[in-house]
């Protein structure tokens, strides 16, 4: 069942549950993209194929916002929006330890090791990707504290590696140095909020999600 946020003409925008795919992978398991063409093709009533571009993605044990495309033009401005930083990505993230400081910005070189499909921060320049990102304590509990993150540029695992960096992994997040997993097998970061110019109607969209209800996030709803 797909958990649409926003739709138009051109637009979809989905709640993407922790645990699914974006795109398809060597698992050959379902994927956002495969639920959203079936949506379409079912109420929408139409025969053949249905034509589905996803902008952006999101790793798979996260949850949250994802924005697809309904046309081919569609699809090009929005990458261009995307490639050209015009858009605005606010996360949530739930983390073991509390920041040192409340709020600041994480500057980090990141250089990602594909045959292990993980991500190492370095925090002096070298051959890495620079990558930047804005965070804020927004309260604090006895299971974790909750982070919302701004995103300046979009690595690959950028949060969860740079959040890392500062001993701050991300709830369930074994990857990066949580202590334990969590019982879905998510971590706790979630793509809370998305702001973007409409592809056609160039007038702007702010779309947000809330978040999963399972036990991780509970304290902080």
């Amino acid at each position: 069942m797909l958990d649409v946020l926003f739709e138009d003409n051109h637009v979809l925008v989905v709640n993407k549950p922790a645990g699914l795919l974006v795109h398809g992978d060597e698992t050959g398991d379902i994927t956002l993209a495969d639920l959203a063409k079936e949506y379409i093709r079912v109420k929408y009533n139409k025969p053949g194929n249905v034509f589905i571009g996803v902008v952006h993605r999101l790793d798979r044990p996260v949850s949250g916002v994802v924005l697809m495309a309904k046309t081919s033009k569609a699809l090009s401005r929005l990458n261009e929006l995307f490639r050209s930083k015009k858009t605005q990505k606010t996360y949530w993230a739930v983390v073991q330890n509390r920041p040192q400081q409340e709020q600041g910005t994480l500057i980090h070189w990141l250089v990602k090791d594909t045959s292990r499909n993980v991500t190492k921060a370095y925090a002096k320049e070298n051959l890495g990707a620079r990558s930047e990102l804005h965070y804020k304590l927004l309260r604090s509990q006895k299971e974790g504290h909750l982070l919302e993150v701004n995103p300046i540029t979009g690595r690959s695992h950028q949060i969860r590696v740079q959040l890392s960096s500062m001993r701050c992994p991300i709830l369930g997040d074994l990857k990066y140095g949580a202590a334990q997993p969590l019982p879905d097998k998510s971590i706790a970061l979630h793509a809370r909020q998305l702001q973007f110019e409409h592809p056609t109607l160039k007038k702007p969209v702010s779309v947000s999600a809330p978040a999963p209800a399972t036990a991780a996030w509970a304290p902080f709803r």
